[in-house]
């Protein structure tokens, strides 16, 4: 995906799970499948816990990505690749680390936390214009389970994780 199919991508896939979340009754938001499982709700937080450091590295100088997480040694993977990799980590029991693991969460909170992905999303794209198509497949970053990414391969993380999530959510409506 070139920089504008990851923008769309980006955008899209977080406004069909903010458009999911706004449809959702108290009963569904709070909905959890079983006891070792996240609600609805708590997938919407996670979510937000999880794009937060996006938004907050890509606000940074190029030259302090550089110097603080390096280059890429290596080219961006494709997204499949990147997708199957994730599927692999979780299928070998990778999980979210700590500040990733959301709270509890109510439904009272649904559009404050809403309203946050929403500008989280937006920050990440505003910042996201600004890189050059080399600069994505030069720069890295870390991911808590996948190691060093690069920027190209961590926007194909953020829309996969995303519809991920969508997923689980989708599925405990179906069961619930």
């Amino acid at each position: 995906m070139n920089r504008e199919e990851l923008e769309t991508g980006l955008f899209d896939s977080h406004q069909r799970f903010i458009d999911l979340m706004n449809q959702l009754s108290k009963e569904d938001f709070e909905f959890r499948l079983n006891d070792d499982k996240w609600s609805n709700g708590e997938n919407l937080l996670h979510i937000l816990k999880s794009t937060k450091p996006l938004g907050q590295a890509l606000a940074l100088p190029n030259f302090q990505l550089k110097l603080i997480f390096g280059k890429s040694n290596r080219p961006s993977r494709t997204f499949d690749e990147l997708v199957s990799k994730y599927k692999n980590k979780l299928r070998d029991g990778g999980k979210a680390k700590d500040k990733f693991i959301p709270s509890n969460i109510s439904f009272d909170q649904r559009a404050e936390v809403v309203k946050k992905l929403s500008k989280t999303i937006n920050q990440i794209m505003k910042h996201f214009a600004a890189f050059s198509e080399e600069n994505l497949d030069h720069l890295i970053l870390p991911h808590p389970l996948l190691g060093k990414l690069t920027l190209r391969e961590m926007m194909y993380f953020t829309i996969y994780h995303v519809q991920h999530h969508q997923k689980i959510v989708e599925r405990n409506l179906e069961a619930h």
